[in-house]
């Protein structure tokens, strides 16, 4: 499961890369070669379909990363799991 959530946040940072990349903050990038404002589905639907693209890859990115850390084991739960393994219980630890 962590293989897959770590390569879906790879997938999403690559495509958040070329997202960004053609986006032009002075207002054209790649929606302006798509002709006049008037045209349907131009340049004001292109701006924003590319901004909720890249609102929704960067809230994958930040999803996938609390479900991959709040999958990884404690620190206080490994090692009391590699001290049982030894024979010995979490109560005899403390003693």
């Amino acid at each position: 499961m962590d293989a897959i959530l770590s390569i879906l946040v790879l997938l999403a940072s690559i495509l958040l890369i070329f997202v960004v990349y053609i986006q032009n903050p002075k207002g054209g990038g790649l929606s302006s070669d798509f002709g006049s404002p008037g045209q349907l589905g131009g340049v004001k639907k292109t701006n924003e379909f590319i901004d909720k693209l890249t609102w929704s890859l960067a809230g994958i990115i930040v999803a996938a990363s609390i479900i991959i850390t709040m999958r990884q084991p404690k620190a206080k739960k490994v090692a009391e799991k590699a001290k049982t393994e030894q024979g010995q219980t979490p109560q005899e630890q403390n003693q």
